[in-house]
């Protein structure tokens, strides 16, 4: 009689471990956090020249309220290639920096997105964040002004079993893309976090 109990509890036991281990799996199904890095160049008009942009990037989504934050700290100057070797020093290369946050809605496979350039590999935008973004220059006001509509994308592989969510595009609209340009900004996802727990790669 004891061993029926025992083997009943035991049982009972490990189905509910079963059930909180596939309740957690379910759970960390959905990314929580990105971070990675922006690299890319923003031309300038007429110039021979461009901008080079480069820093970390990271977006946090709530699944609760379908909501996300996304921030990433640039640094900007104007890019050697195409300077005379007379402009080729630091005094004459304009670096800055540039804070930029964003918090918005949440768009799951967005069809608005920049697509990988047509020499590259394609890849599958999976998240989207589109609004109102509070731009500063060295930790003051941008001179075109503070606020700029920006969308935010992250995109991946397009299929299994690559990877889901490797590239970032920002896109800003005016004011601010009269300093970054109206094209897409690229970077790359580093780290994908799918819970509070970790679980990241």
């Amino acid at each position: 009689m004891k061993n029926r109990t025992l083997w009943w509890a035991v049982s009972i036991s490990t189905v509910l471990v079963l059930v909180v281990a596939i309740g957690t799996l379910a759970q960390d199904g959905t990314p929580t956090r990105f971070s990675g890095v922006i690299n890319d160049y923003s031309p300038i008009s007429g110039g021979t020249t461009a901008w080079e942009l480069h820093g970390p990037w990271s977006l946090t989504l709530s699944k609760e309220t379908g909501t996300a934050h996304f921030s990433a700290s640039l640094t900007m100057g104007l890019s050697v290639l195409g300077q005379s070797s007379t402009n080729v020093q630091a005094v004459n290369l304009a670096q800055h920096t540039h804070d930029i946050t964003m918090d918005g809605t949440v768009t799951y496979n967005p069809t608005d997105c920049p697509p990988a350039a047509t020499t590259t590999p394609p890849y599958v935008a999976r998240i989207e964040i589109n609004s109102t973004a509070s731009v500063f220059a060295n930790g003051s006001i941008a001179p075109f002004g503070q606020f700029s509509q920006l969308q935010v994308c992250i995109a991946g592989g397009t299929d299994e079993p690559n990877v889901p969510f490797s590239n970032i595009t920002l896109v800003f609209q005016k004011p601010a893309a009269a300093h970054f340009g109206s094209q897409a900004i690229h970077g790359v996802v580093r780290k994908v976090k799918y819970s509070d727990r970790g679980n990241s790669h």
